[in-house]
């Protein structure tokens, strides 16, 4: 596309605006947040604001990276974007002491970050591998599937319905595994 001048204009540019990344921002501030909340450590006061910067990296790399983008897509691209933003913010950090666990839950916690912190959830998805418990959790969680999960997997809507399929097989195997281990301990 040229102007009249006969410059060249990105189109994606006039697409991919600051009015455009505002709508962005609304729609997807709060999910994005959520994503790094459920997969952070819950030490004291460590979570809120470590999902708060990595949550505005992502959305600074949207806006960086606009043209990339894709319409109608940007969802899952900013989910595989939390992913490796994840990834390198994991690298960098502390242990979390697993000794420390409190005996009560956090009153004022999301439900379902409660729910991921129940035992037998964490030993039935810890079974897992890291793809498996990711696909289940973007799908759970996240609400992703079909074409939006297929596009944070980087694989085809096939590939994506067999390894979510594949995902939920395991996860009820472990289950049925924790509670057969579970009532032979109480018997």
């Amino acid at each position: 596309m040229t102007t009249d001048e006969g410059h060249a204009v990105d189109a994606d540019a006039a697409v991919h605006d600051e009015t455009w990344f505002a709508a962005l921002f609304a729609a997807h501030a709060t999910p994005l947040y959520r994503y790094f909340r459920r997969r952070l450590p819950s030490a004291a006061g460590s979570v809120g604001p470590d999902a708060d910067d990595l949550t505005a990296e992502v959305l600074a790399t949207a806006w960086r990276r606009r043209a990339d983008v894709p319409d109608g897509a940007e969802l899952p691209w900013l989910y595989r974007t939390a992913g490796f933003v994840l990834a390198n913010h994991r690298r960098k950090a502390r242990a979390v002491p697993v000794a420390e666990v409190p005996d009560r839950g956090d009153d004022g916690a999301d439900v379902e970050h409660v729910v991921v912190q129940d035992d037998e959830v964490r030993r039935a998805l810890s079974a897992l591998s890291v793809r498996d418990r990711r696909i289940l959790l973007l799908h759970a969680w996240e609400g992703l599937g079909g074409e939006d999960l297929a596009a944070v997997l980087g694989t085809s809507r096939g590939g994506a319905d067999a390894a979510l399929s594949r995902a939920r097989a395991r996860l009820r195997t472990a289950w049925a595994e924790q509670s057969a281990l579970a009532q032979e301990s109480g018997a």
